[in-house]
């Protein structure tokens, strides 16, 4: 994938506004994404296999990559939207994901946030092995599930819907 067409291997800085800058390249995504000669249904389902791997830790691009290459679906726009997520919400999913946990298994944000630096204070293999795994790990595992998951099918019904009705402009 290219990146966009902007002032590439001249050595000038750009000097337009931030903004600028940041609305050419989001146009050069969905350029990208929409003009896939492809049908909508497989590059929606390519976009959420891409968000639903970009979100979730451990994954990413190479993994969002595999699925669809497994499932035949979009490849391009599964690799591009685990790309643009993988980074950027990585940190208000985390706390997303630790609530939704704590919601789900039962166990309150307090405690799994108390349980947490208590792990990460004084972190040795033998207090690995005195906490609990479901305190600690359950909650934020089924939390990112949960939350990517609900991700994925968001972007699958947000991109089929802007996918359909472009084809039909």
């Amino acid at each position: 994938m290219a990146a966009p067409p902007d002032k590439i291997g001249t050595g000038r800085m750009d000097k337009r506004p931030l903004t600028a800058r940041i609305l050419r390249y989001f146009r050069w995504l969905y350029l990208k994404i929409f003009r896939i000669n492809d049908t909508p249904q497989k590059i929606a389902a390519g976009f959420g296999i891409g968000v639903l791997l970009g979100v979730m830790p451990g994954t990413g691009p190479f993994a969002a990559l595999f699925l669809a290459i497994l499932l035949k679906v979009n490849r391009a726009a599964a690799l591009l939207s685990s790309i643009l997520t993988n980074t950027w919400l990585s940190i208000p999913v985390f706390f997303l994901a630790v609530k939704t946990g704590s919601a789900v298994t039962g166990i309150g944000y307090g405690d799994i946030s108390d349980s947490w630096s208590l792990f990460l204070k004084d972190f040795t293999w033998g207090k690995l092995l005195q906490l609990s795994v479901y305190d600690i790990i359950a909650p934020v595992v089924i939390g990112y599930i949960l939350v990517s998951l609900c991700m994925g099918i968001i972007a699958y019904f947000v991109v089929l819907a802007i996918t359909e009705r472009r084809r039909k402009a």
